[in-house]
This record gives C-alpha cells, sequence and structure tokens, in this order.
C-alpha cells in the first residue's frame, strides 16, 4: 500500500525526533565504482547474489548471511535479519538500481529484493512483496522490514531505496536517499542518512535496522 505525501512527511520528521545526524543526498554519480563480488566480478543487475559477512567485521561473529523471520507478534510483513548459523548463506537476493547502469555501483540508490527460490525455502506466510523497506511505525530504532516497492522513484517510495557503500576492506548498506528520487519536485523533507547495522534484541534475533555499527558484508554469487 502506498503511502499519501503527507504521511510520508509525518514519517521523516517523526524518525528525526530520533536521528540527530541528517544528510542531504547527492545526485546519482553514475562514474562511480562498481561493487564487486567474492570472486572478483562486478556485481550485474540481474543476477543473484547472497549477503554475507566480512571476515573481521563484527557481524561475522553473530552469525551468517542475511535471511528472512516472521515479524514480531508473528505479523507481516517480515523483518530482515542475520540468520543465527555462521555456515549459512542466508536467503539469495537480487539488486535493480535506479539508472538503467547494467552494473551495481556504490553510492547509487537501488532496491533490494529477496528473490523467490523454493529450493532454499523460500517462506510463503506473508503476501507483501519481498522488496526491502525501512519501517514506517516510528519504532527506535527503525527496523529494515519487506514490503516495499520496486522501482517508481518518487517521495512515495524513498523508503525502498538503499545504497551499497564501501566499507574498509568490505562493503556496507545504507539508507541515504538522494533528493533526486523525487525528480523535478522536490521532496521536501529532510533525507536520512544512516548505516544499516545489526541491533540484538531480547530474543536474540538479529534484525537489520538503522543507526548501527556498519554491517560489514561482502557479496557472493549465488
Amino acid at each position: 500500500m502506498k503511502s499519501s505525501p503527507s504521511f510520508t512527511l509525518f514519517f521523516f520528521l517523526l524518525i528525526a525526533l530520533f536521528e540527530p545526524n541528517f544528510l542531504t543526498s547527492t545526485a546519482q554519480n553514475v562514474s562511480s565504482n562498481p561493487v564487486i563480488d567474492t570472486t572478483g566480478e562486478s556485481l550485474h543487475h540481474g543476477n543473484i547474489y547472497y549477503i554475507l559477512p566480512a571476515a573481521g567485521g563484527e557481524s561475522s561473529n553473530g552469525g551468517g548471511g542475511i535471511t528472512l523471520q516472521i515479524g514480531r507478534n508473528n505479523s507481516c510483513p517480515y523483518e530482515i535479519v542475520q540468520t543465527s548459523e555462521k555456515n549459512s548463506n542466508g536467503l539469495p537476493l537480487s539488486f535493480s538500481p535506479v539508472t538503467n547502469d547494467n552494473l551495481i555501483r556504490v553510492d547509487t540508490d537501488l532496491n533490494i529484493k529477496f528473490v523467490n527460490n523454493t529450493q532454499v525455502g523460500f517462506p510463503v506466510t506473508c503476501p507483501q512483496s519481498s522488496v526491502w523497506r525501512i519501517n514506517s511505525t516510528g519504532s527506535n530504532p527503525v527496523f529494515v522490514t519487506t514490503g516495499g516497492v520496486e522501482g517508481n522513484p518518487s517521495l512515495q517510495t524513498l523508503p525502498n531505496w538503499f545504497k551499497i557503500q564501501k566499507f574498509e576492506d568490505g562493503y556496507q548498506i545504507q539508507y541515504c536517499p538522494s533528493a533526486s528520487l523525487c525528480g523535478k519536485n522536490p521532496c521536501g523533507v529532510l533525507l536520512l542518512c544512516e548505516n544499516v547495522g545489526v541491533f540484538v534484541d531480547d530474543n536474540g534475533a538479529r534484525r537489520l535496522a538503522l543507526n548501527q555499527a556498519p554491517f560489514k558484508m561482502v557479496f557472493k554469487r549465488a
């Protein structure tokens, strides 16, 4: 379900009450470097990958790849979590940049979605899309869930856009939507720019959330 402009504005202003660091993002940088997978090849739109913790990162001590779990109180949509099994690849994903570039590049707005692969036990309980988005409940921290919209850059879809950034000898994901996503019309809100990291809840679940230590990661071709 798409949010109304007034609801989206309220959502971002609500986050501002909890998050002090706001930056206005720049336009797309089509000359930025491509993201490289574990074999040294560039990531491509249309290919499928696993997100795995990079060696030496804090996240490498707590679990394996990225997967889904049912929301709190058995609710939908799914939450994005790091599996507790260190040897697990998690679920396969694909990346769709806002540009027409076939390469996945750093510092470029893109959608992230899980690929429905029954061979790896893809869950089917929740009807929402498997596209990542930040939730809109005003929680602190702000968690990453499914239920986003792929493509259609606009004010209404700002919660669905992420960026891959270089981090030490690996990568990280940031929620840092560019002002250019709103097209000719200004977004009308301050654009949040935060790391996506792991928040360990009281039950030990390793949930992806904003404003955490960066999840240092690598990308493995599925």
